[in-house]
């Protein structure tokens, strides 16, 4: 495969403010508090314009301070689970497949990015297991119409994960948990000056056998036995990876960015409860390089310029022989991003990327002379009218996209209003694309048979939020429409092989609320609850009108923290309720309710020692996700967290001080 890359065309961003759910640092001791602020703010340094305050200042996004939401969130997936409008579908344990679902679209509707940098596989979906948390500073989950911001992809929305940066001052920092079924994991991060330069060090890892009890019904047409303990077999996880980040100031304002980013990955593939697999194995490798620069050019005159490039190897074995084989993804491209003030009362921005995406097979037959590899161009314009003295912020945009052979359009509009009384309206109506992937236009993979003739799903949303903040609390009431086209289904395709066909379509309306508060310095709490009411369009008496599979009525998240650093305890509750598990609704997921409890103290200042006690699932409820995958039951973890940070010496503050 031979990946196309060249010269993007420097454009016009923006400078504007969103309400975003995000941990403030003003109090190291207690959980921060969630509040509407403006992301580019004073900062030494460029904010990146991908960051979605800047890419979509009228959505409502969700930022999420991943050093706030430690203790029982362990993996990256959970931690998204506590934002509104997100389920998470999990095939069980540390390290095990983990996607995300977002405003009903499917998992491959949502676009995942680190740092901006898409991370979708070659089938269009995102596996969560494979984002260590040890890698994210912050999570932004932008939701329906932020997704024609950013690409094809992003039916539902947006994920971006922000990495770890880089420091001027010497710090080192990590964190060992060791708890149930083995399962180990740790990370270890430096940062400090190197030649002039800010330098960022992070490696991280983990094991877990995985052999958690679950119980089992062997006769489901016998109603009343009592079910059989066993216990998940092939089910172990193990990973290792590295981050790299550096950050050096090229002149006052200019910023150059590099990063990279490499993961190796092994697991047993259980399979599902009905049908164990004993011997199928998932290994992954990742590669990602970044070079960017960032610069803020004065009087509210912002660009951006980057190049990135990432490599993925997937390779099955054992298991069923049709499924076995290797696969790798390369994926590049270089874009540049601006913004301008067009007098007092406008600020315009465009964005041009131009990259190229293919596949590789190694073992598995391919059963179309279609292209594995193709280019990618886009161009993205936008205006951001201020108007009412400032109280009315209007900011229409449009998104002409090019993917292989299809053309991509995605306008959007949105607005908000600032209101009396600390409260603030956003609306927005847009259009949001997903081009079919190579895999299922040109690619065999086992059984999956490709269709060179699919066409672009589309998604049309709309959503409205009111949200009141005062210094201590934040309340954020929205609800959302959207409708799904052209959605691609695997179906039955004679004699024995499923191949993907446009004839889905969907409508999902619903509600989301999302509330903190922090009353006192020692005491903050959450609450995160989405309403989702999913149909199912397709021209079938069988399937018409019903609820879509996996796709929870009710979700809840939330979470109490309370106790000064030196005894600090936390409890978490998730919920979800039943929901269907295939789409003539005879089979149902049951409701689920889990309680999660931790205890932890810091001692010391420099360094300081941070030890955790965590219980997952304190009742020991026994569910199934999706597909018929057990989830763990009860599980302890203890941890213990290093923070150090090296003042600078007398000479070298008094050299930083001289002019």
């Amino acid at each position: 495969m031979r990946t196309a890359l060249a010269r993007g065309l420097l454009g016009l961003g923006l400078l504007a403010c969103a309400s975003v759910r995000a941990q403030s640092t003003e109090d190291a001791g207690t959980p921060p508090m969630s509040e509407v602020i403006d992301v580019v703010g004073e900062v030494p340094d460029p904010e990146p314009m991908d960051r979605a305050a800047r890419r979509d200042p009228s959505s409502v996004v969700t930022v999420i301070s991943v050093e706030e939401r430690g203790g029982t969130a362990r993996d990256t997936a959970e931690v998204l689970s506590t934002a509104p409008g997100v389920s998470i579908q999990d095939s069980g344990g540390y390290g095990q497949g983990k996607s995300l679902v977002v405003r009903g679209a499917s998992s491959n509707g949502t676009l995942v990015l680190l740092d901006g940098i898409p991370l979708n596989g070659a089938g269009g979906s995102m596996d969560l297991s494979r984002v260590p948390l040890a890698l994210a500073r912050e999570l932004e989950v932008m939701r329906g119409s932020a997704g024609s911001s950013h690409g094809s992809g992003a039916l539902g929305g947006v994920v971006n994960i922000i990495t770890r940066a880089p420091g001027d001052t010497l710090s080192l920092a990590g964190e060992l948990s060791h708890g149930s079924w083995n399962t180990t994991t740790g990370w270890l991060s430096l940062t400090g000056p190197v030649l002039d330069s800010e330098l960022l060090l992070l490696l991280h890892g983990g094991t877990s056998s995985g052999r958690f009890a679950y119980p089992f019904d062997a006769t489901p047409t016998l109603p009343g036995d009592a079910p059989e303990l066993r216990r998940r077999e092939n089910n172990d996880a193990r990973g290792a990876g590295a981050l790299v980040r550096l950050r050096r100031r090229l002149s006052q304002g200019v910023v150059l960015d590099a990063m990279g980013e490499g993961t190796l990955e092994g697991r047993g593939l259980a399979g599902t409860a009905q049908n164990p697999l004993a011997d199928a194995r998932q290994s992954n490798r990742r590669g990602i390089l970044s070079l960017r620069v960032l610069g803020d050019l004065g009087h509210h005159v912002h660009v951006s310029a980057r190049a990135h490039y990432r490599q993925e190897r997937l390779e099955l074995s054992g298991g069923p022989l049709p499924q076995q084989g290797v696969q790798t993804l390369r994926t590049g491209g270089v874009e540049a991003e601006g913004s301008l003030p067009l007098g007092s009362w406008n600020v315009a921005s465009a964005l041009a990327s131009l990259g190229g995406e293919g596949v590789a097979t190694d073992g598995a037959p391919v059963t179309s002379d279609g292209r594995t590899s193709w280019l990618r161009a886009s161009v993205r314009v936008m205006d951001d009218l201020a108007l009412l003295d400032g109280r009315l912020h209007v900011t229409p945009s449009l998104r002409v996209e090019r993917v292989g052979a299809f053309t991509l359009l995605s306008p959007k509009l949105g607005a908000r209003v600032t209101l009396p009384a600390r409260l603030e309206l956003r609306a927005n109506v847009g259009q949001a694309h997903r081009a079919p992937s190579l895999v299922e236009l040109y690619v065999r993979q086992g059984t999956l048979l490709p269709n060179p003739d699919l066409r672009p799903e589309r998604a049309v949303s709309t959503d409205v939020a009111l949200a009141h903040r005062t210094e201590r609390s934040l309340v954020s009431v929205g609800g959302f429409f959207a409708s799904y086209e052209d959605l691609i289904t695997y179906e039955a395709y004679p004699p024995f092989a499923a191949k993907p066909s446009n004839f889905a379509s969907a409508r999902v309306s619903g509600l989301e609320v999302d509330a903190e508060a922090r009353p006192f310095s020692f005491l903050s709490g959450s609450l995160a609850y989405t309403f989702l009411v999913s149909r199912n369009l397709r021209d079938d008496p069988r399937y018409y009108l019903k609820d879509i599979p996996l796709r929870p009525r009710h979700t809840l998240a939330a979470r109490v923290t309370a106790g000064p650093s030196w005894l600090t305890g936390r409890v978490e509750v998730r919920a979800q309720s039943s929901q269907l598990r295939n789409r003539t609704g005879e089979l149902v997921l049951p409701g689920r309710t889990l309680l999660h409890a931790g205890l932890s103290t810091t001692v010391g200042q420099r360094p300081a020692f941070t030890f955790s006690v965590d219980l997952k699932n304190v009742l020991d409820v026994h569910v199934d996700d999706f597909d018929g995958y057990p989830l763990p039951g009860r599980a302890v973890l203890a941890s213990v967290a290093l923070a150090l940070d090296v003042p600078p010496s007398p000479s070298t503050a008094k050299k930083a001080d001289t002019p």
